[in-house]
């Protein structure tokens, strides 16, 4: 009987502990993200804006976790009603002038991105990137550049974010996707219920 009761507490402590860490890894993560948001010049975020309104056609490009945040985005802007293509999709057409490729890569130098950018670049696409490292490879290419100072995935002193790898940069690049397409939303004032038709009836 004992040793039930002592087996109940120590379960007890346990369940508190856990629940004690994850309050404060949320509050670690919601923290972060604001301190980061803090330090974005929202008026760099709009040539992007520009970029995405005059392109005839939209490619984004990720990889990893950092793809999710794009192809999230990709969709959003699909909503709007504009011809996206999610870069890697069986169904994604050849790059051409006039087009935009939003490339993301926290180091900036991911190989696949950096080549299908220069691709894009000899095609005649307009090119937003949005990494972490100002002066690289991938920026150099642009024709605008985003600048997000979060931690790399491959930067271990921690000292720009306490989470795991790049997932500051991955949580904070799916957040500056969604203010972008807030403001492009409100630009062309289309209704919800208008986007909501586009929105897929095949799940």
């Amino acid at each position: 009987m004992n040793m039930e009761i002592e087996d109940n507490q120590i379960t007890k402590l346990d369940f508190q502990q856990l629940s004690w860490e994850l309050q404060l890894n949320l509050d670690l993560i919601l923290d972060e993200n604001l301190q980061l948001a803090k330090k974005i010049n929202t008026e760099n975020l709009i040539p992007m804006v520009n970029h995405i309104q005059q392109a005839e056609r939209i490619f984004l490009i990720a990889t990893g976790r950092s793809g999710f945040s794009l192809r999230a985005a990709a969709m959003r802007l699909m909503h709007l009603g504009l011809t996206v293509f999610f870069v890697g999709d069986t169904t994604t057409p050849a790059i051409r002038k006039g087009d935009l490729l939003i490339a993301a890569s926290g180091s900036g130098t991911t190989s696949s991105i950096v080549r299908a950018t220069e691709k894009a670049c000899t095609a005649g696409a307009k090119i937003v990137a949005i990494t972490t490292v100002a002066d690289a490879p991938l920026a150099e290419l642009a024709n605008h550049v985003i600048f997000i100072p979060a931690a790399g995935k491959q930067e271990v002193k921690r000292s720009k974010s306490k989470q795991y790898a790049g997932s500051l940069f991955e949580q904070f690049l799916f957040l500056l996707m969604d203010v972008v397409f807030q403001s492009l939303w409100k630009i062309s004032a289309v209704p919800a219920e208008e986007l909501w038709e586009r929105h897929a009836n095949l799940e």
